[in-house]
């Protein structure tokens, strides 16, 4: 089963889009989708607009797969359970998002092996036609390591993160 999530704070019609247009070129496949607040209906794929932490839970744990926007709570969940996640950033210029920090966090996260990227409908449906038979990846400890912590604060320090105008230090 692949388990794909939006988050609740927008749309994500392009990832949900293309999901459901790979399902149906697929047939058959066993998807179900948390969309978001969106006006777009998927017709391959099962869905719901928002659902509850625990059902969000479960889904994840029975899923072989996730598909998710770049959302930190998405990606930790996953790596969490030792679930192979594949995720697809909002992207700024496409009014996705009002920055491009989900497009660092995909590639920052990518380049250290623990997630697969699709930055495009094309290249996400190349890498579900990959995934056929997804395997579990090593679990993420739910206490965070040293190294991560450090990782991360270096992060945030050289970016400069900033929200809602605001700096963010870590």
């Amino acid at each position: 089963m692949i388990f794909v999530t939006v988050g609740t704070q927008g749309r994500f019609d392009r990832l949900i889009r293309a999901i459901d247009e790979w399902a149906g070129r697929r047939g058959g496949a066993d998807i179900f989708a948390q969309t978001g607040p969106s006006d777009f209906r998927p017709e391959h794929i099962r869905s719901a607009p928002f659902i509850g932490a625990d059902e969000f839970r479960q889904h994840a744990e029975v899923a072989n797969l996730i598909v998710a926007h770049a959302g930190m709570g998405s990606i930790i969940t996953a790596l969490e359970l030792g679930k192979r996640i594949l995720v697809m950033p909002r992207r700024a210029d496409l009014g996705e998002h009002r920055n491009d920090h989900q497009i660092a966090t995909a590639r920052r996260l990518s380049e250290q092996g623990r997630i697969l990227t699709a930055m495009d409908q094309k290249e996400l449906h190349e890498k579900l036609d990959q995934l056929q038979n997804p395997t579990s990846s090593e679990r993420l400890s739910s206490e965070a390591s040293p190294n991560l912590i450090r990782t991360i604060r270096m992060f945030i320090e050289a970016k400069n993160v900033r929200f809602d105008d605001k700096d963010v230090s870590a």
